[in-house]
């Protein structure tokens, strides 16, 4: 099939990899302009960009669809490349009607929850912070909605217990690619998958994770605590105040021992290779932080940051801005 693809992470490079490989035809790729990054803040391309660029595909990267320039732009290439599909896979740009009504075969998203749940722009970060057991994809036919398209097929997976929202990711995105040459390969064979309208109950929004969101509450339970840590790993990292240090703390486990109560945030003790934190409403639970990371420093196993950092039992970590 001929294709217009839409994505911009590197969530997106698996399909548009996978789409190749299959033989169909990616005519024009679409993604979001280039960002400032690294210490430089030089405008760098996105990893869409980068591989569009390696295999000579064609690259349009309007900010916005919604202008006239970029819609006349947009179907000229659907045009001139015959495309029957656009296919959508973490692009981060909203597709307006006029855009959605161009193909002959409309636009196809890569969506990483079951749909209903999870609609909106994290749904992995926030499968994780709802403790969720299972997850999963859904290639949708895309409307004037947030998600709300009905589905073509759906795929599921586990969420293992150690699971963090980059890993969860990377294996969503190779569920994702599989999926939608599942999908292209019943269009080419004119045998359309049924289009399941979604469910009316089960609906649950996945807002954008916001860096306001990264600070640890030591009076959640340790299991929350930890949910927190992964699920705001890699990005934007979970955040714990000590002394004047705002930490990023990247690896913790609850311990199931009981343990006496202490005011949340109190340090229980130091064994060289782990921080065992008092945690809870009543400061009777404990997280075990095992990995963390100094301001401008690198993510660092507790053992090599005690080696700069004396700690002591009874020192109490807060929630970022808590503690001065």
């Amino acid at each position: 099939m001929r294709i217009v693809f839409a994505g911009t992470p590197e969530f997106s490079v698996r399909a548009l990899d996978a789409i190749r490989k299959a033989g169909h035809q990616v005519v024009a790729v679409l993604t979001r302009p280039d960002r400032r990054s690294g210490r430089g803040l030089r405008f760098l391309p996105g990893p869409v960009k980068t591989y569009a660029m390696q295999a000579g595909l064609p690259v349009a990267q309007p900010a916005s669809l919604r202008d006239a320039e970029a819609q006349r732009e947009l179907a000229i290439w659907l045009a001139t490349g015959n495309a029957e599909l656009m296919i959508v896979a973490a692009y981060g740009l909203l597709l307006p009607p006029a855009v959605l009504a161009m193909p002959q075969l409309g636009c196809l998203n890569i969506h990483a929850s079951l749909l209903p749940r999870g609609r909106g722009a994290a749904p992995v970060a926030r499968a994780i912070l709802a403790g969720d057991s299972e997850t999963g994809v859904c290639i949708m036919q895309m409307d004037a909605g947030l998600d709300t398209g009905p589905v073509l097929l759906a795929k599921r997976t586990a969420i293992d217990a150690r699971e963090t929202a980059g890993s969860l990711t990377a294996g969503l995105a190779r569920l994702g690619a599989e999926a939608m040459v599942e999908v292209l390969d019943l269009l080419e064979r004119k045998r359309p998958p049924n289009a399941l309208p979604q469910a009316e109950d089960g609906v649950t929004y996945a807002h954008k994770i916001d860096k306001a969101e990264a600070g640890l509450d030591f009076a959640l339970s340790a299991a929350a605590l930890d949910r927190k840590i992964r699920a705001f790993d890699p990005a934007p990292g979970a955040t714990a105040q000590l002394r004047d240090a705002v930490l990023k703390i990247w690896r913790g486990r609850p311990d199931p021992a009981s343990a006496r109560a202490l005011p949340p945030g109190t340090v229980r003790g130091v064994d060289g290779k782990s921080i065992a934190i008092a945690c809870g409403p009543d400061g009777s639970d404990t997280l075990i932080v095992e990995e963390l990371q100094k301001p401008g420093g690198k993510r660092i196993a507790v053992a090599q940051f005690l080696q700069g950092f004396a700690l002591a039992a009874g020192e109490r970590f807060g929630r970022s801005g808590d503690i001065g």
